[in-house]
């Protein structure tokens, strides 16, 4: 028997446990392992094989498993259920008196809303809310386009600009709805604070 045949041999299931077997060839002076994998990579291996085509099979044959698209779709869907329940709660309770009365009376609310003043509507609207780069309604010249309570005020945030509107002239600029970045609580706060600028516009409220 050649010393390959016995080193085929040996590394099969009667190679001794520890034993070192090397093959024959060499190059640089490197020489090459001829040793028996262990069980347990082995049949980690051989499941991984397993596991692979069965997922594959569940995912394109049965359609078992949802991709990734389907996945946030769902998640999207929930979300979107949970910020209109919420929102439906919050304007169950939102009326023009409410928020005159109480969120515009409100220190925090009032500060709530005016910190998002300052991230989202300055830009348009400007600091002193007469709108300088007319890329927005004034919201201080005591005139409100698209209704003049405060009800209208909030769902002008919640929804943005109505559809039928051709939007700032001559630029056609819109106001995107703020119901995606903002909760129900955080549109109202914004309201409140533009209420507070414009106290004569809504004391009848």
């Amino acid at each position: 028997m050649s010393k390959s045949d016995e080193n085929q041999y040996r590394r099969g299931e009667f190679a001794k446990k520890g034993e070192i077997i090397l093959r024959e060839h060499e190059y640089d002076g490197i020489q090459e392992f001829d040793q028996k994998l262990p069980n347990w990579w082995l049949f980690t291996f051989y499941g991984a094989i397993v596991f692979s085509v069965g997922m594959w099979f569940m995912y394109f044959t049965l359609g078992m498993i949802p991709s990734d698209q389907e996945r946030i779709t769902l998640a999207m869907t929930t979300v979107n259920e949970w910020k209109d329940a919420i929102l439906a709660e919050t304007v169950s309770t939102l009326t023009d008196a409410a928020l005159v009365h109480e969120w515009a009376t409100n220190t925090s609310k009032i500060q709530e809303g005016e910190a998002i003043y300052q991230q989202i509507c300055i830009a348009c609207h400007g600091p002193e809310m007469n709108a300088p780069t007319k890329l927005a309604l004034s919201l201080v010249d005591g005139e409100w386009k698209y209704g003049d309570r405060p009800m209208d005020i909030f769902n002008l945030i919640n929804n943005g600009t109505p559809a039928e509107s051709k939007g700032m002239e001559p630029s056609g600029a819109r106001m995107i709805a703020y119901s995606a970045q903002y909760s129900p609580a955080q549109m109202a706060s914004i309201t409140a604070f533009i209420i507070t600028k414009n106290e004569d516009d809504f004391k009848e409220f």
